[in-house]
């Protein structure tokens, strides 16, 4: 039901013609509002009637006489009255239940709000204080401001999911330089007990190395006593018969006597022995040289998931409780040119030796080949030397400095290495082989599925593809023992890290039908060009 104030404004607002709201209303020069076509309509029609006399019309409303030529202007201010009317009527047509305040000035209900004042008006205030005003329907502005709320609200939404990822990212970091953290603890714990497993050993044999150094010192000391005594013992004999013969009065005697008289043979007086200190020092200096330089070398620079900034490298992990730290190390491959050129700067030349080589490994003639067949044992001579195992040494060993070989296998089921000189040559129960079964050889067992980094009787399986090519590259003062697999670039397999303490052999076991090659480098050939 409309209200009695909403009545009282319709009749102000309608056209005294069609008795309707305003359409397009426009305002005649005697002040009067018509509809656009209402107005039209009236003035064709009285000019039509005139039939020639002079074009003109009245109003309506006040019988104003209007000339015919005089255009017409639309009643913004009206229109858009009538229009906040209209709405008011279909909203109450339409049963809608609309608080409407009242406004405070004039009365009259609150239906248009001013955007330039900021508030709602009544319809007076529309045509006294807000007449140039932009105005606008309750509806339209709350749309209008709706959808600024609605922006303002996804905009939040947006913020707040941004600051709820960053938080997780927060807590994820959190959580990541706690793992980091654990690591690295693990890595330094473990790396100081392998360092103080091996320091206990370089202990001993340094303690033993300085009870040799003296046993052998006072024993040089002892036999030049034994030899100065001996020499006293002498002369003081030759002083007391040359006495006796001064005291003689008979000349007869004495001259019968004084052939008889030999002279004592002069000794040099042995030089004072020196207690070798250099052969204590020199040793334990490098060996905790070594050690140092272990600790501080591989220790990790990250551990956290931190964007690829280099690859990173070196990916700390558990270790295997033993003196070295057997941290495998898997890198993307490295092209030629780079890595393999820096290697094949210390490639060594190697050969086999035939006094180590087991019955059933064939050699070539020039030591360089190595294959196990049965018809090797038909020429087979016992030498004391020889590997019970399938094993063969090479005959070089490399203490100081850098060192690289390569070598180029048949297939699966070889194992390469090094070892000091005292490898035991009988077959481990329960072992096909020994290398890397004690602690003084390293080995990388190819296998069909992978390969095994074996030390102390210690495996770490490795999973990476199979090569037939590999190098192996030795840096003694670094105690870096490291195996590569050559392809279209070097990809790093496996490395270990100890501390060495006596030049190394390079070592190999093979399984029946294989064979092993050790790739040459021709002298005069292009840089990095290999024999086979």
């Amino acid at each position: 039901m409309a209200s009695p104030n909403s009545l009282k404004l319709e009749d102000k607002l309608q056209c005294s013609i069609c008795l309707e709201l305003f359409r397009v209303p426009v305002t005649l020069p005697c002040g009067h509002n018509f509809c656009e076509r209402c107005i039209d309509n009236h003035r064709n029609k009285q000019e039509q009637a005139a039939s020639g006399a002079k074009r003109g019309y009245t109003c309506p409303e006040c019988r104003y006489s209007c000339e015919g030529h005089v255009e017409l202007r639309k009643n913004v201010t009206l229109s858009d009255v009538v229009e906040l009317a209209r709405g008011v009527r279909v909203r109450e047509e339409g049963c809608e239940v609309v608080h409407v305040g009242m406004c405070p000035l004039h009365g009259h209900p609150l239906e248009l709000y001013c955007e330039d004042e900021q508030r709602c008006i009544c319809c007076v205030c529309s045509v006294r204080q807000c007449q140039w005003h932009r105005r606008a329907l309750f509806e339209d502005e709350r749309s209008r401001k709706q959808a600024l709320l609605e922006r303002s609200l996804e905009e939040v939404q947006r913020e707040t999911e941004r600051m709820e990822q960053a938080l997780q990212e927060l807590e994820e970091r959190t959580q990541s330089i706690k793992d980091s953290s654990e690591k690295l603890r693990a890595v330094i714990l473990s790396k100081f007990a392998h360092l103080e497993e091996a320091l206990a050993e370089f202990q001993g044999q340094m303690v033993a190395k300085v009870e040799q150094e003296e046993l052998e010192a006072l024993g040089h000391i002892e036999k030049d006593r034994s030899s100065l005594k001996d020499q006293l013992k002498a002369l003081g004999q030759h002083r007391d018969q040359v006495q006796r013969l001064l005291d003689c009065t008979d000349h007869q005697a004495f001259l019968k006597e004084f052939p008889q008289l030999l002279a004592p043979q002069s000794m040099d007086v042995p030089p004072l022995v020196d207690f070798n200190v250099a052969a204590v020092v020199e040793p334990m200096s490098e060996i905790l040289t070594a050690t140092c330089r272990l600790l501080l070398e591989e220790l990790p620079p990250s551990l956290g998931p931190s964007t690829p900034k280099a690859p990173d490298p070196i990916a700390p992990g558990p270790v295997q409780p033993e003196e070295e730290t057997a941290l495998k190390v898997m890198s993307t491959p490295v092209p030629m040119c780079r890595l393999r050129a820096e290697l094949l700067k210390e490639h060594r030349n190697l050969t086999f030796d035939p006094d180590t080589a087991n019955k059933y490994l064939e050699l070539s003639r020039g030591q360089r080949r190595a294959k196990h067949g049965p018809s090797a044992a038909a020429g087979w001579q016992e030498r004391g030397r020889r590997f019970e195992p399938w094993q063969v040494l090479c005959a070089q060993s490399y203490g100081q400095g850098r060192h690289y070989w390569e070598v180029t296998i048949s297939g699966h089921s070889v194992v390469l290495g090094v070892t000091y000189g005292g490898l035991p040559r009988h077959r481990a129960v329960g072992h096909k082989f020994n290398i890397g079964l004690d602690g003084g050889s390293w080995g990388l067992q190819v296998r069909e599925d992978g390969y095994l980094a074996r030390h102390k009787g210690r495996e770490e399986k490795i999973q990476q593809r199979l090569y037939t090519e590999l190098g192996v590259c030795l840096d003694y003062e670094c105690g870096l023992l490291s195996f590569y697999g050559l392809g279209e670039g070097v990809q790093l397999i496996h490395s270990f890290h100890a501390v060495f303490t006596e030049p190394l052999y390079p070592v190999f076991w093979l399984c029946e039908g294989r064979t092993v090659t050790l790739c040459h480098r021709d002298v005069g050939g292009p840089e990095g060009e290999l024999g086979p």
